[in-house]
């Protein structure tokens, strides 16, 4: 994309002239340096603290649902995610879910769920949140 720009004004004895010319490339070069600002290995750092977050967050009989929380990032469309991920099922059904939702109990009860899994990536998130502010604001 070009951009051209031309302003003249006349003030009293004086003229006042502005040519601009160019292309958006600073601009371009800028929204680049953001993109990177969170960088993948930042994202590895914080990946592994949600995973520790969530390892002891999770409520514990055998350990196995603790044990088995695992993250992602994934680049698609020029946007980068970070997910985390459960690996524990147990006939069909992902324990660390059925541990924040609740289940039903084989003779008819119900086991009511507890929110564990937001309260420990949250700070995780803010960290994430803060440090991308920081850096856009020092650019």
């Amino acid at each position: 994309m070009r951009s051209e720009g031309n302003v003249s004004e006349q003030r009293g004895d004086h003229m006042i002239t502005f040519h601009q010319k160019g292309d958006f490339s600073k601009l371009t070069n800028y929204f680049e340096r953001l993109k990177e600002i969170v960088r993948v290995s930042d994202l590895d750092k914080y990946g592994r603290e949600g995973v520790d977050a969530l390892a002891k967050a999770t409520p514990v009989d055998s350990g196995e649902t603790a044990r088995s929380w695992y993250y992602e990032i994934t680049h698609r469309n020029g946007s980068t995610t970070i997910s985390f991920h459960n690996s524990h099922v147990n006939q069909g059904v992902n324990i660390a879910v059925i541990l924040q939702y609740g289940h039903g109990t084989r003779n008819g009860g119900y086991v009511q769920g507890r929110d564990y899994i937001n309260p420990a990536v949250q700070p995780v998130f803010d960290k994430i949140a803060e440090n991308a502010w920081k850096e856009v604001t020092m650019l």
